[in-house]
């Protein structure tokens, strides 16, 4: 026997609220029933999904594994029956997912496009690091997102743009009297940035490994904000992306921003989709518009075209 879709509707909805009467409340049908049809699952495959105990449940190894592979299942004939009801691009939602130092400053436009040409088409952004956009496109959470594609293999691509690199220093810091930033600038300079959840940490070792500079080992950034703010303290050099660095945090009177001249200064952001997901004209209308937006804040598309 097979689990049907309403078994696993059942075992994502127990894993989600940790508990068999919470879910059988949010299902609107019994605990035993609900149970029942959990205990068969289990029988079938020769697996415990679930840990129950006085706490509630708790999924097993083997049952996350289940609980992320029905999802993408759920998801996948949520989709079917969206496309097959609507004549609108994405079934009349699109689910975007977006890092949060692009969000905020290039998708206003972008929405404003799409609500022009596509008035009935909801779209709903959310902002993540690049692990967790990975892990919400391969889940079924998002339709597409924008981040750096070196992350995301397996996935169908379409380059947006290359965004430069900044930093943020404080106003009496050395550098803060130079135009621009070179490679031999940072030798010995102690670089901050993001966790190494996000792929500009990992750009950013790169730089200190070519500059002879360090990436501090004492913090880690949660936001650009608070690596700015460190920055302003003299606690270091903030490596800051292009669109940050021009639209927000070259505004701000306790830093001085900079260019960085290097030739490993920069990354590519792309839109990217499920590898299995059918692609039509609104995915080539979706990537036009976003490089459009792009194009509009001075960004390099030159060679994303």
């Amino acid at each position: 026997m097979r689990p049907t879709l309403r078994q696993l509707q059942y075992i994502v909805t127990v894993h989600q609220l940790g508990g068999f009467g919470l879910a059988a409340d949010v299902l609107h049908v019994s605990q035993p029933s609900l149970s029942n049809q959990i205990a068969a699952v289990e029988a079938d495959l020769g697996v415990v999904l679930f840990k129950r105990g006085r706490g509630g449940a708790v999924a097993t190894a083997k049952g996350l594994e289940f609980v992320l592979r029905a999802r993408r299942i759920l998801t996948d004939v949520e989709n079917l029956r969206g496309v097959m009801q609507s004549a609108l691009p994405f079934a009349g939602r699109l689910r975007l997912g977006v890092l949060p130092s692009i969000g905020p400053y290039l998708l206003p436009q972008v929405m404003q496009s799409l609500h022009r040409e596509q008035p009935d088409l909801r779209v709903i952004v959310r902002e993540e690091n690049t692990m967790h956009l990975d892990e919400g496109l391969r889940a079924g959470r998002f339709d597409a997102i924008i981040s750096t594609p070196e992350d995301h293999p397996n996935t169908w691509q379409r380059p947006l743009f290359t965004e430069s690199l900044w930093v943020a220093v404080s106003n009496d810091h050395p550098l803060a009297i130079l135009p621009h930033i070179t490679e031999s600038d940072l030798a010995g300079q102690r670089l901050l940035t993001l966790d190494t959840g996000h792929r500009l940490a990992r750009i950013v070792y790169g730089l200190a490994g070519v500059s002879g500079g360090t990436v501090s080992d004492d913090y880690e950034g949660t936001s650009l904000n608070s690596i700015v703010l460190m920055a302003a303290t003299g606690a270091g050099v903030a490596v800051l992306p292009d669109l940050f660095a021009r639209r927000q945090a070259i505004h701000r009177e306790e830093i001085t921003v900079r260019p960085l001249r290097m030739a490993e200064a920069h990354r590519g952001i792309s839109l990217l989709f499920p590898s299995g997901q059918p692609v039509d004209d609104s995915h080539d209308r979706l990537t036009a518009t976003l490089r459009a937006a792009a194009k509009a804040l001075a960004l390099d598309v030159s060679a994303q075209a």
